[in-house]
């Protein structure tokens, strides 16, 4: 298994399609979700076209690092702090998971690439693209917000999504997969709802691959901890694309429409009928959005 150094941390990676393709792009995926979760059917679509995708395992999700030493963060104290309007203490934040993903760069002698990321995984691929310029050939940010605490919250039944992880799989396997199919319904797309067999067999195939619930709770703790990112996202000059969906409950629309309007010149992709998830029917017309910022990347390059 591909194993790398990145920023002190041991990551887990793959590298599909075009070896030779020197600006390759990287995908980030979010909260306490395995990389698995980027849809191979999906970054098919970016390999087909020539390119070289690389994904990984954030630190503590996954077969990468956990940092089980941290142990579990203080969410009350966390909470405690914003309301103060303190910076609150975590184990890390988003610009240490911002790092790792330029660190993943380093060890592969990779000078620069197309950065993508969904979710947690697009607050830090907007960092990447702030605070590492010159690593950021183009962003995509999918499902993701500026960290903006003026911004509507999630709906309820979302929040229980975060709160509620349901039982431990090692104790009770089909408490733990009803409860994944109630999740992803709670979050899902509407207007293209999963089959449940699908949502029972990709929970599972997570749990047989990982199960890291304390490191999930950091980085939870670690989205919280992170500073309001809009200063910086004026900053960032890469071409970008922000793709969100009209109908996501955990992340609504508001935060898709937040990011494009602090980055400057950014293309903004509203998806009706979408939620907080990548569902098969618009893996087209993602992908051939993604393969638009990264030609406008090359011609403006």
């Amino acid at each position: 298994m591909p194993h790398i150094k990145s920023n002190g941390i041991d990551l887990y990676y793959e590298s599909h399609g075009n070896a030779a393709d020197p600006a390759p792009i990287l995908l980030i995926m979010g909260l306490g979700a395995q990389m698995t979760r980027w849809p191979p059917a999906f970054y098919a679509r970016l390999v087909e076209a020539g390119h070289r995708v690389i994904l990984f395992d954030n630190r503590d999700v996954g077969l990468s690092e956990k940092l089980e030493a941290a142990g579990m963060p203080d969410v009350p104290a966390i909470l405690q702090a914003l309301a103060a309007g303190q910076t609150p203490s975590a184990a890390y934040t988003l610009a240490d998971m911002a790092a790792d993903a330029v660190g993943l760069l380093d060890a592969l002698g990779i000078a620069r690439a197309h950065i993508v990321g969904a979710s947690m995984g697009g607050m830090i691929a907007q960092l990447v693209a702030a605070d590492y310029p010159d690593r950021v050939l183009s962003l995509t940010s999918v499902m993701s917000t500026t960290g903006n605490r003026e911004l509507p919250p999630s709906k309820p039944e979302a929040i229980a999504v975060l709160n509620n992880r349901g039982p431990d799989p090692r104790e009770d396997i089909e408490g733990f997969l009803a409860n994944a199919v109630k999740s992803a319904r709670a979050i899902g797309s509407p207007g293209y709802p999963g089959d449940e067999a699908g949502i029972r067999e990709r929970a599972l195939s997570d749990f047989n691959r990982s199960f890291s619930p304390l490191g999930f709770m950091r980085q939870y703790a670690g989205v919280m901890a992170s500073p309001d990112r809009r200063p910086k996202l004026k900053t960032i000059s890469a071409p970008t694309l922000v793709i969100h969906g009209v109908d996501d409950a955990l992340v609504p629309v508001e935060g898709g429409k937040d990011t494009a309007a602090n980055i400057p010149g950014a293309e903004l992709l509203l998806i009706p009928g979408m939620g907080h998830d990548l569902p098969v029917e618009l893996h087209d017309q993602m992908a051939k959005a993604i393969l638009g910022v990264v030609a406008r990347a090359k011609a403006t390059a």
